[in-house]
């Protein structure tokens, strides 16, 4: 017991001291993982979507290791230029290609005793890769235009969103270089698999921004923050810390309502986000987006943005609606079972909702999905997403008994 409080008191020591937010179990583990190997000169690989927190991560990795005192130097290898990533990292001498007018120390030189940041460390070029496997290996490169041999003494931390192992697979990254750096592997969660974080991020980034700018933080509505919670945020945490810092400043701190934050919200959402959604109904009064789903899924978004009823019963029909469809897509494109007469009932369905209220369009999806499971009202319940006990419910209220 006193162990577990130990270590739960360090977590959250280092999540303080460095910046890192959240209590889900996908934060605190990641912690907890970072704890056991920073004290280490282990090469560390820390992995994750775009916006997940991977410098953050690498900057705790670094300030807890016997070389925090030492440089910590970051280079985004996506971010230069292929022809000059080389000479970037190892340094060159003067001449040694157009250009080259002086001579150039690296940014391992840079960084001896202390730690290099790799930041997307999959987009290196292969001839770079080599060249970097050696310096893990033994500490050792030579300049561009040199002959001579150097030593460092650097720590290495690569981070990437991309699959390393699928890539050394495809030849594509070097297998013997994704063993050195995973030895010690650290994944970061998108940001909605830890949705419970995201008032805590939102309150962080708000305050911050407020003492930037010298404003008064008034906080976000409830219904706000389950806004933010339920959007997707294909941009993770620097998604969110960015357009928390846009809310604030352009509305100077004032109390935060999902009226303001509709603002901000992209007009556009993919097919498979839209169970996600839970909006609040000020938040309906939307352009309607350029929806890229399927014909029928973005009739289908259409038609329930116009809805103005009631705020839960909105919710639970943008998750339904999805997976139905969705199911039934996905059947159609893997087994090729779904019959001419699912997709004329499908596309009959759609025609007739224009000008129905919420509970005529309830009655109308509840009998296509009795239809496509032909009546078996568990798999119906599962694919809406509702008990059978509330769908018996429904049935009952919207008097379906006699058509099954």
């Amino acid at each position: 017991m006193d162990s577990y409080y130990n270590e739960g008191t360090l977590v959250n020591e280092i999540k303080k001291t460095f910046s890192i937010i959240g209590n889900s179990f996908e934060i605190d583990n990641a912690v907890r993982l970072l704890i056991q190997a920073a004290p280490t000169d282990l090469s560390l690989l820390i992995t994750g979507e775009t916006g997940t927190g991977k410098e953050v991560f690498a900057n705790a990795a670094h300030g807890l290791s016997k070389r925090k005192g030492k440089a910590f130097v970051s280079v985004n290898c996506a971010a230069i230029p292929e022809t000059l990533l080389e000479s970037e990292l190892f340094g060159h001498e003067r001449g040694a290609f157009t250009g080259a007018v002086d001579q150039r120390i690296g940014f391992f030189e840079t960084a001896n005793k202390g730690t290099v940041f790799l930041d997307e460390i999959g987009d290196m070029p292969i001839g770079t890769q080599s060249k970097l496997l050696r310096v893990l290996e033994s500490g050792e490169f030579t300049r561009l235009g040199s002959s001579q041999t150097k030593k460092v003494d650097v720590r290495i931390i690569g981070a990437t969103n991309k699959d390393l192992n699928k890539a050394s697979a495809e030849g594509k990254f070097r297998s013997d270089l994704f063993y050195r750096l995973n030895t010690v592997h650290i994944v970061l969660p998108p940001l909605r698999n830890h949705a419970q974080d995201i008032p805590l991020l939102v309150e962080h980034f708000a305050r911050k921004t407020c003492q930037k700018l010298n404003l008064p933080y008034q906080g976000f509505s409830d219904d706000a923050m389950s806004v933010l919670k339920s959007l997707p945020w294909p941009g993770n945490i620097r998604e969110l810390k960015n357009m928390i810092e846009k809310v604030i400043t352009f509305h100077k701190g004032e109390h935060v309502t999902p009226d303001i934050l509709r603002k901000y919200i992209p007009p556009a959402l993919p097919a498979f986000e839209i169970r996600n959604i839970e909006h609040d109904n000020s938040l309906m009064t939307l352009n309607e987006p350029e929806y890229t789903g399927t014909p029928e899924l973005s009739l289908i978004f259409r038609t329930l943005l116009e809805l103005k009823s009631d705020l839960t019963e909105i919710k639970r029909f943008m998750h339904n609606v999805a997976v139905v469809i969705d199911e039934m897509n996905r059947k159609s494109e893997s087994t090729h079972l779904q019959t001419v007469e699912e997709v004329q009932s499908l596309e009959d369905l759609m025609e007739n909702t224009q000008d129905l209220n919420l509970e005529e369009f309830e009655k109308q999806i509840i009998q296509f999905a009795m239809k496509k499971y032909k009546g078996n009202r568990r798999m119906v319940a599962e694919s809406l997403g509702i008990s059978v006990r509330t769908l018996y419910r429904k049935i009952s209220a919207l008097n379906l008994e006699s058509d099954f």
